[in-house]
């Protein structure tokens, strides 16, 4: 099976550019290009992608609104992937709080384009904790969420360790036998934390962990 993707910028030789080079990949089929906001979300209704390559700063309805309304409509597991020019910026920050399940540069190598986006069909992350952390410690909110904190106490004793190891970095490998369980029982947790806080994945979760105040701007990657 192919994954399916829906390139949106409003930029036509970017988009068209972007399209090109993932449609000699046999295993993706770029159903749709748009070239606004409005654009995107009527392509995604109409073709239900995989992916969607979503640039922030369109016409007529940003990126931003569009990510939203898209995650929040779709009945099928579909990933949006944040195209962006210049270093993650509070955009890109909302985005991701929005549910998008990474950001890449505009000047990604081609090669490393398909990969991106393989790998978030998949349902992984592209960020590296160590980023994603500095990079929610410059835009979060100093002060706590009090409605995020008080959906803290959804979660077993366990799952909150579980949730703190893997905001402050930790795979789910370090996970397991930092608390000497399977690795299989780490993955379960995890599961059970994405279903009880409403999260789509391990990037809204470390988001939540620092919006919540279960764990605090600076702390350490685990282990180190």
């Amino acid at each position: 099976m192919s994954i399916r993707v829906v390139v949106a910028d409003d930029q036509a030789l970017v988009r068209r550019g972007f399209a090109m080079i993932l449609r000699v990949h046999h295993d993706i089929e770029v159903v749709a290009e748009a070239g606004t906001g409005v654009e995107a979300i009527e392509a995604v209704r109409r073709h239900r992608p995989d992916v969607i390559l979503m640039d922030i700063r369109m016409p007529e309805m940003d990126g931003l609104e569009a990510t939203s309304r898209i995650l929040q409509e779709a009945d099928w597991d579909t990933r949006v992937l944040i195209l962006t020019t210049f270093d993650p910026d509070e955009y890109v920050y909302e985005a991701l709080r929005s549910g998008a399940s990474a950001f890449v540069l505009k000047d990604i190598p081609p090669e490393q384009l398909a990969t991106a986006v393989r790998t978030v069909a998949e349902g992984g992350t592209l960020l590296a904790p160590s980023i994603t952390r500095r990079f929610i410690d410059r835009f979060t909110q100093r002060r706590v969420n009090t409605v995020a904190a008080a959906r803290l106490e959804r979660l077993t004793g366990r799952e909150g360790e579980i949730m703190t190891a893997v905001a402050r970095g930790a795979s789910n490998a370090e996970i397991a036998e930092q608390l000497s369980i399977g690795a299989a029982t780490v993955k379960s947790h995890v599961s059970s934390i994405l279903t009880k806080l409403g999260l789509r994945d391990r990037i809204q979760i470390v988001i939540f962990a620092y919006e919540s105040g279960l764990v605090e701007a600076g702390d350490h990657d685990v282990g180190h």
